[in-house]
């Protein structure tokens, strides 16, 4: 029986592509992550939807995020998520641990090493994380995104790779023409309240030259689908021009992203690396309030090699978004030279197999 790898970390788009990638060599595969869309909510994430629904055992982990938390509550969650993580592991009994970054990676890589379970990590961002920082000292092997990032792990554990990305994005039979021109929002897998309020006003006049597909996230707090709906409802006869929905799965995403000539968008890092691989017109809205800006460092870095243009949230209004879209399409397209999209799976894959072979 081959060994079991468990994935963790707070993006789980990069971290699927890589565990399909292994799945279909026949390795088996577990999954430690968020149940839930956020925390309270009651709509189940789409982490959670996406990995059951390629056939991975889901786990759920229920911890803290200690950055920046004073609460003492947070800090008991933080402490009983370690617990928890050391017996899901005892139960998984893995032979490695693959973490994509964010604050439920602690747990599990720190619990792994008091077990001697061995793990690698991947970095998403052009700065290194809060959480990949901490487990640093626990992990073998550390992936880069970005070579700006090599300055900040040991140069011994560090290896550019890029970023692993869904192959439906590259595949020619998921684009479609729209007519009119397409306009996707999307706003990394819990969407935004934010965007979405400022969107909202804006739809029957955007309809009027594109087709505007919305990805609202699903929070039941928010309750921005049930808005989404009652603007669709308003409508009248243009009410196809635009579609919503909470969440958009691989092959939709792909389509969507193919087929858009302009994105508006957070600027995660998931997110910002495939538009500037599929060399997207983006309108961006950086979250202001994540570590180290690196929000904004992402759309700056992505606005390098592709057209697009960066709305702060404290500019944001129905005007400034709907300028920001009319000035993208008019951006000069910058040539960059063709790369592998697809290398960043393989150089992952052959370093885990290292692993599991020993």
């Amino acid at each position: 029986m081959k060994s079991t790898v468990v994935f963790t970390g707070g993006h789980h788009s990069s971290a699927l592509v890589v565990a399909l990638e292994l799945k279909k060599e026949g390795c088996p595969i577990a999954w430690i992550g968020h149940k839930f869309a956020a925390g309270g909510d009651k709509n189940v994430s789409a982490e959670y939807q996406e990995v059951t629904k390629n056939q991975i055992p889901f786990y759920e982990l229920k911890t803290g995020k200690f950055y920046r938390q004073l609460n003492p509550l947070t800090h008991l969650k933080t402490i009983f998520g370690f617990i928890q993580a050391f017996m899901l592991l005892l139960q998984i009994r893995p032979k490695l641990i693959v973490s994509f970054g964010g604050y439920l990676s602690v747990p599990v890589v720190i619990a792994g090493w008091l077990l001697r379970i061995p793990s690698v990590t991947h970095e998403q961002t052009v700065v290194a994380g809060w959480a990949n920082r901490a487990i640093t000292p626990f992990v073998k092997k550390i992936f880069l995104t970005h070579p700006s990032s090599l300055g900040s792990y040991p140069r011994e554990k560090s290896q550019v790779v890029g970023l692993p990305l869904r192959p439906e994005l590259f595949d020619p039979k998921y684009k479609q023409t729209f007519r009119p021109k397409l306009l996707y929002i999307s706003c990394g897998k819990q969407g935004s309240h934010l965007v979405n309020q400022a969107i909202f006003p804006l739809v029957p006049e955007l309809i009027k030259r594109y087709s505007v597909v919305h990805q609202t996230g699903a929070s039941s707090q928010t309750r921005d689908i049930d808005k989404a709906r009652r603007v669709k409802e308003s409508l009248g006869e243009l009410a196809d021009r635009y579609q919503f929905a909470p969440y958009f799965f691989a092959k939709d995403a792909a389509t969507y992203l193919q087929s858009a000539a302009v994105v508006v968008s957070r600027s995660g890092a998931h997110l910002t690396y495939e538009l500037a691989a599929l060399q997207k017109r983006t309108v961006f809205i950086p979250i202001s309030w994540v570590s180290h800006n690196e929000q904004l460092l992402n759309a700056r870095e992505v606005a390098k090699v592709t057209p697009a243009v960066i709305v702060e949230e404290k500019d944001l209004t129905g005007d400034t978004l709907i300028e920001a879209i009319k000035t993208v399409e008019k951006i000069k397209r910058i040539k960059k030279a063709k790369t592998d999209p697809l290398s960043a799976t393989k150089k992952i894959v052959d370093v885990i197999r290292g692993y599991l072979e020993n």
